[in-house]
């Protein structure tokens, strides 16, 4: 800031006038709320540029008009269902209103960020965890509109509010995992009775449609033969059906008690031939 004093060249003359006129610069981004005799000047907050100011009868105080942001610390926060949480945040906020700033609080910027303390445990005070969890933006954006309503008079505009991190008790991290755990296990555990169920139910259609043809059966044989034989085994089990084998047997069987019924009659003809000869 740029000071600059303008003085008459008869000032140290007894018998002269002087005028003495101080230049202030602020910047763009700046105001000047100007006193005069410890009243507000008429005309409103001075800047961007020069102005001018008496001494030792003006007097100003230079407001930041740019947006700030600061970290709300970490709140012990006892939610509806008797969890203790910690909870921090950032809120961005920005003057909208230099001369209100500075005539109606104090200091305008500490008492933003005690009211954003006493915000975020005013309202996280009246949701569960589980909200507090799931329901974050919700949260951010009214802990938002309470802090603009209530700094609104302090010509401040808060413009962003952001829950950074939920801290929960260790105990509590265990219990909530061992309980996700246990879900995670029951849901996989309806979903294996489930898949069980469905794949007895293809059983059970299947075996009804290889009862109803019997050669149905077969090309099922020689399908698992072809895929047996695909993965280059040297022992291949090929199961065969019953109804083959019991005819294997019956013809084995009917062979073998053909013979012994020649015999018997070749020799009852013999025994015949004889008896004849002795007559």
């Amino acid at each position: 800031m740029a000071v600059f004093c303008i003085v008459s060249k008869d000032m140290f003359t007894p018998t002269s006038t002087s005028l003495c006129v101080c230049i202030k610069v602020v910047q763009e981004y700046e105001r000047a709320v100007m006193f005069r005799l410890g009243r507000i000047k008429m005309g409103g907050a001075k800047g961007p540029g020069l102005f001018f100011i008496l001494p030792c009868v003006d007097d100003y105080k230079v407001v930041d008009m740019r947006t700030i942001s600061f970290d709300v610390p970490p709140q012990e926060i006892l939610t509806k269902d008797s969890v203790t949480v910690a909870v921090d945040a950032v809120v961005y906020y920005r003057v909208f209103n230099a001369t209100i700033s500075v005539t109606n609080v104090e200091d305008s910027n500490r008492s933003t960020r005690l009211l954003a303390q006493t915000t975020l445990r005013n309202v996280l005070g009246t949701k569960n965890l589980s909200q507090v969890l799931i329901e974050r933006e919700e949260i951010s954006h009214s802990m938002q509109l309470n802090l603009d309503e209530a700094t609104d008079p302090w010509g401040i505009k808060v413009e962003r509010v952001e829950i950074k991190d939920v801290r929960l008790p260790v105990m509590l991290q265990r219990a909530m995992a061992a309980e996700a755990e246990a879900s995670r296990e029951a849901k996989a555990k309806v979903i294996a009775a489930e898949g069980e169920q469905s794949a007895a139910r293809a059983l059970k259609e299947a075996a009804d449609v290889i009862n109803s043809s019997p050669s149905a059966l077969q090309l099922r044989y020689l399908q698992t033969l072809n895929t047996i034989a695909a993965e280059k085994n040297s022992t291949i089990i090929f199961p065969l059906p019953m109804d083959l084998l019991g005819k294997v047997t019956g013809s084995r069987r009917s062979r073998s008690s053909s013979p012994n019924t020649l015999d018997l009659s070749v020799s009852s003809a013999r025994k015949e031939s004889k008896q004849s000869d002795y007559s």
